[in-house]
């Protein structure tokens, strides 16, 4: 049965399930606007996850036909994937963000196998063992001149641009950028009065009246969620050296959520909130403990496989599944890469591969 929550004042909200995933569904919001309704995120791309979409959008009162554009908070495939499906059956545009928009075009430019060459090689570099490097050695060799499979993530046709009012007529909603799960990430806050007049859509305050009053509505993607951590990973370019900060980033894109102080959190999973500034501070809290938890780790000198081995994540490390594993790394990466700028570690001279002690 789709599930599809009115969260008043024309907002509305379809879950769409993740094929095989323990997140379970996206949730994709509807926003009426004068010139018909708009998606935010639109799911993952599959058959079912697809009809789900049709039929929530139906209960919302319209056909995907009416649809008028897609925004999209990010790039990720169970939030963009059915961006192309949905502008071949309305016409209608996506947009997104331009440094995600970029990350889409080089995947689809991309020569079949380069992917896992370089994460082969990426690998290697941070002391992977030869027992997770041989499968994705042995894949390459059988993707040696394959055609790419499956279709394409949807080129965006829209930028959106940070601060900027969206051409959304008869609402104000505003693009805020918020990277760090990804690094065109958006947030759209939509400044008007909550339709609650005293209580939320889940049923807390709604916006109050006066200097430093909560406002509107906050539309948060994967950045700001109720009772899960974001994933904060490197996304690196093959071709770019440029060295990121994609926890620095997202760290100091929460405290500006933390100011906005939106009514109301419309997040990408799980459930609609209020007390965006309470999450705020947890997330912040955890991260510094995380960090502080990392610098222990670190008296002795580790790659950033190893340390990644004896970080604490939600199972034992020998229950995490092939592909989860170099997620985890990417996020050691990332938490390594932010130590190292706040000057709290440094790489040990003439390792190899490259270890790191805290300072």
């Amino acid at each position: 049965m789709t599930q599809v929550i009115d969260h008043r004042g024309g907002v509305w909200s379809i879950a769409v399930p993740i094929p095989d995933n323990p997140l379970g569904h996206t949730l994709v919001h509807l926003l009426e606007t004068d010139r018909g309704p708009v998606l935010i995120d639109t799911g993952w791309d599959d058959p079912d996850s697809w009809d789900t979409l049709v039929a929530g959008v139906a209960a919302c009162g319209f056909a995907v036909t009416d649809l008028h554009g897609v925004l999209i908070t990010h790039h990720h495939p169970d939030h963009h994937g059915l961006s192309a499906a949905v502008r071949e059956a309305s016409g209608a545009w996506i947009a997104m963000h331009a440094a995600d928009t970029a990350m889409v075009r080089r995947t689809r430019e991309a020569e079949p196998g380069s992917w896992l060459d370089f994460l082969t090689a990426k690998l290697t570099t941070v002391g992977a063992p030869e027992d997770h490097l041989a499968p994705l050695r042995e894949a390459r060799a059988k993707r040696h001149g394959a055609a790419r499979s499956g279709r394409p993530p949807a080129l965006p046709d829209r930028e959106i641009s940070p601060g900027a009012l969206l051409d959304l007529p008869g609402r104000r909603l505003r693009a805020i950028w918020t990277p760090g799960h990804t690094p065109g990430h958006v947030c759209l806050h939509l400044e008007e009065e909550h339709p609650g007049r005293g209580t939320a859509a889940g049923g807390g305050p709604a916006a109050a009246s006066g200097p430093g009053a909560r406002f509107g509505r906050l539309f948060s993607g994967d950045h700001l969620l109720p009772g899960i951590t974001p994933h904060v990973g490197l996304y690196e370019d093959p071709d770019d050296a440029t060295v990121t900060d994609p926890l620095g980033d997202y760290l100091g894109s929460l405290e500006r959520i933390g100011r906005l102080a939106p009514a109301e959190v419309l997040p990408a999973h799980q459930h609609a909130f209020t007390d965006a500034g309470g999450r705020v501070r947890d997330l912040l809290a955890h991260h510094e403990e995380r960090l502080a938890g990392l610098r222990t780790l670190l008296r002795d000198p580790l790659t950033p496989w190893q340390l990644a081995v004896a970080m604490e994540w939600n199972r034992p490390w020998a229950q995490i599944p092939y592909g989860s594993r170099n997620i985890a790394v990417s996020e050691a990466e990332a938490h390594l890469r932010h130590l190292v700028k706040l000057g709290h570690a440094e790489p040990v001279p003439g390792s190899d591969p490259t270890t790191y002690q805290a300072v």
